[in-house]
């Protein structure tokens, strides 16, 4: 359903109680694909995933970042990380630590050719960048970045 972020959950007699966080929120999640642009950490060893699709124009933008990886996870894809081309080379500017967070996350950009499957629930602004954190499922090889959706173009489109 679009437009359905997910359903709030509470007792019957229950009435709200503003400030009070007494009732349940069930997110829906939907399983997608993004481009890895960058990381937080090493190649080695990276944290954090600051991921993106490609503009009309052909330029990487940012949708979302993940939650943090899991050891196994950040072995999977420091397997396959690389810096990027020379020309390319910097760091991410703008890419917020948390959604309405002043924070920035100090990441250093990646060659962008490996794609993620990711879960993400269907809160999105404008544009098509995730408000909440995304979580990383797998690397997925059969796909290239190419074949990814546009920024823009259906950010909680399902994964077939």
């Amino acid at each position: 359903m679009a437009g359905l972020e997910g359903l709030v959950v509470k007792n019957m007699t229950q009435p709200y109680r503003p400030a009070a966080r007494s009732w349940t929120k069930i997110r829906r999640r939907d399983t997608t694909e993004a481009i890895i642009g960058a990381i937080t950490g090493t190649l080695t060893r990276p944290g954090f995933r600051i991921l993106g699709r490609h503009d009309q124009a052909g330029r990487l933008r940012t949708v979302g970042r993940t939650t943090a990886l899991r050891p196994d996870g950040a072995r999977e894809v420091a397997e396959h990380l690389a810096p990027p081309a020379p020309a390319t080379r910097g760091r991410v500017c703008g890419s917020r630590a948390a959604w309405g967070s002043r924070d920035v996350l100090d990441a250093v950009l990646v060659r962008p050719d490996l794609v993620a499957e990711i879960s993400a629930d269907r809160a999105v602004d404008h544009g098509g960048v995730y408000r909440h954190p995304l979580r990383f499922k797998r690397l997925r090889q059969d796909v290239e970045a190419r074949d990814v959706a546009g920024f823009g173009q259906g950010p909680a489109t399902a994964v077939g």
